[in-house]
């Protein structure tokens, strides 16, 4: 689905089978947000296709963290001219710790390594500026992306339409989850990207997402 000009999402909507939303900035230079998990992504191929482009066409992956869902299509997508960026904190998470899970998912890790490690701050590809947050609690090195000029945040798994990400996994955090929601609420955010459930579109609305998630469930963690 068109969600404004310039970016496509991928929204995963199957009750039956866990994979996350992926999105598509579709400028001169073409960034894919989490593709997924691999047996899955042929719901993001029919998504580009139905825009006119192939995987041929992606020049960045950015994943905003290292779960199997979010990142394991990245197999899928690589050749010498790709570019995929991870946070350090969450690569050497993956490649420690991390092992465990992958290895739980038939996955090997080593096909993951990053062409280029995200830092907080600016993010610069061609004319395009994002502005890169690192938001651990749901995971180590979990990043959230802001993209000031249109007001769009890609929130990852650590926030969702009335929800927010589990703290249960390895490497999860309550306490740090509340800081990096915190830190994230004082944006100009008039679309919440997350990495499941629904669009939240307005900054009204986004606000009130903000409002409700702190009033209630940052009691429980």
């Amino acid at each position: 689905m068109k969600v404004f000009e310039g970016l496509h999402a991928f929204l995963w909507q199957s009750p039956s089978a866990n994979n996350c939303n992926t999105y598509l900035i579709d400028g001169p230079r073409k960034i894919l947000i989490d593709p997924g998990h691999q047996a899955l992504f042929g719901h993001v191929e029919e998504g580009l296709a139905g825009i006119g482009l192939g995987i041929a066409d992606i020049d960045f992956v950015i994943c905003t963290h290292g779960h199997p869902d979010h990142i394991e299509a990245v197999q899928s997508l690589r050749r010498a001219t790709l570019r995929f960026a991870l946070h350090l904190d969450e690569w050497q998470w993956i490649d420690g710790v991390g092992r465990q899970m992958s290895a739980a998912f038939g996955i090997d890790v080593n096909n993951f390594e990053p062409d280029f490690f995200l830092k907080e701050g600016v993010l610069q590809i061609g004319e395009l500026s994002l502005v890169v947050y690192h938001t651990p609690g749901h995971s180590p090195g979990s990043i959230c992306l802001h993209w000031p000029e249109t007001g769009a945040l890609f929130s990852g798994d650590v926030l969702f339409d009335q929800g927010i990400g589990r703290t249960d996994l390895p490497g999860g955090d309550g306490p740090k989850l509340k800081t990096s929601i915190k830190q994230l609420a004082g944006l100009k955010a008039a679309y919440l990207l997350p990495g499941h459930g629904n669009i939240i579109r307005e900054a009204a609305e986004v606000h009130r997402n903000f409002e409700q998630v702190e009033s209630f469930y940052f009691a429980y963690i």
